[in-house]
């Protein structure tokens, strides 16, 4: 049998088109769209706090309405898109095209269609007679490495009342996520002593010792794949090791001076992360960096840390868990190969976390990005099923 389509609220619509309209790409300032959110919350009577990055341009925004006490939920999802450019979209990208039951635009389905029913929700619950708070997060850059995200549960871990639990809105389909990958990546920066080629020992090539540290790491890659740890519920079933970059060196005849390179490891919740990075840094420090020395001393190998998300591994008994669960109906959860920032809320914030969101991940980042209405009309429910839980 099957199951009739549910639309979704013109609230939810509405906000669908006014959060699109925001080109929020990650690295770019996105406060335009969270002072929208702030004044339209602030309006309606939450309290609001506002993490600024930096460069104050971005910022995170925490928003809570109900009594002031300990418990409650978090609904969570990040205020970024990714780029447009080079993609060939058949309608505006940052305009809304409703069509064949589908609602296009960047972000639509990762992840502004969930944002946009909890605004749309905000008056109901608002309104509601809540016995425990009701938390809304917006996060920035987290397509870039979940860099937003550590700032604001930094300050949630400072506030007066802790909340009980965290649902981060990710495309999942509704369904039920507990568990995901970590994710640890870096540049690596290989200083050389430049020369003419003809005289190889009188200088120091930064592409040669590049080359061998991403032989290395694809041995890493190749002993996890191997000897494991293992989980057949993630695919593919074992850490993986890749790099994606290697910059280096001028003309053929200089020996290159410098050379970048951009990789990455990503990892199963139960794969020890300190352990892995330790084998990338005791190579360098044993191996590679003593042999580039042998000659210079003013050579070596820097690394610059462009993210660190941890893995996500809530257990089927949380509080959390078991409740979402209840209000999709699910039998099953499950896990994914891809990151959020449900695992910083599990471990920095030590909130027992889950991912659970409206739209299907394969629509994300491609052009003509979409998200079905039936989806939306499906997180409606789910929120007002979890207001009816919540109230007194």
């Amino acid at each position: 049998m099957t199951t009739a389509a549910l639309a979704p609220s013109q609230d939810t619509i509405d906000w669908c088109r006014k959060l699109i309209a925001h080109p929020s790409v990650s690295m770019t300032p996105n406060m335009a769209l969270i002072e929208e959110v702030k004044a339209f919350l602030d309006g309606l009577g939450y309290e609001t706090l506002v993490v600024r990055d930096d460069s104050n341009t971005k910022a995170n925004l925490y928003a809570t309405i109900g009594p002031a006490v300990n418990g409650g939920v978090i609904l969570s999802g990040h205020s970024d898109v990714v780029p447009t450019e080079g993609q060939n979209w058949a309608s505006d990208p940052y305009g809304i095209d409703i069509r064949d039951g589908k609602l296009y635009g960047r972000g639509s389905c990762d992840m502004k269609g969930f944002l946009a029913c909890l605004l749309a929700k905000a008056e109901t619950f608002k309104n509601a007679d809540l016995r425990v708070p009701i938390h809304l997060a917006f996060t920035y850059d987290e397509e870039v490495g979940c860099l937003g995200v550590p700032s604001l549960v930094e300050a949630i871990n400072n506030l007066p009342h802790k909340p009980a639990m965290c649902i981060v809105g990710e495309p999942t389909e509704m369904k039920v996520i507990t568990q995901h990958k970590g994710k640890y990546s870096a540049r690596a920066h290989f200083t050389g002593r430049s020369g003419h080629s003809s005289l190889p020992g009188e200088g120091v090539n930064a592409v040669e010792f590049a080359s061998e540290f991403v032989v290395f790491l694809r041995k890493l890659g190749r002993k996890c794949r191997d000897e494991g740890p293992h989980d057949d519920e993630f695919v593919p079933n074992h850490t993986t090791f890749h790099t994606g970059v290697i910059k280096g060196g001028t003309q053929l005849n200089i020996i290159p001076q410098n050379c970048f390179v951009d990789f990455e490891f990503r990892n199963l919740p139960n794969d020890d992360r300190d352990a892995l990075k330790a084998q990338i840094f005791e190579y360098l420090d044993t191996v590679l960096i003593p042999e580039m020395r042998e000659t210079y001393a003013d050579v070596g190998v820097e690394i610059e840390v462009v993210s660190d998300m941890p893995g996500l591994a809530t257990g089927d008994d949380e509080e959390v868990t078991k409740l979402v669960m209840a209000l999709t109906g699910a039998n099953t959860t499950g896990k994914v190969s891809f990151g959020t920032e449900a695992g910083v809320f599990s471990a920095m914030g030590d909130i027992p976390t889950v991912v659970c969101g409206p739209g299907n991940i394969e629509q994300a980042h491609k052009p003509d990005e979409f998200i079905e209405l039936d989806q939306l009309g499906r997180c409606e429910v789910f929120l007002d099923k979890l207001l009816a839980v919540l109230v007194k």
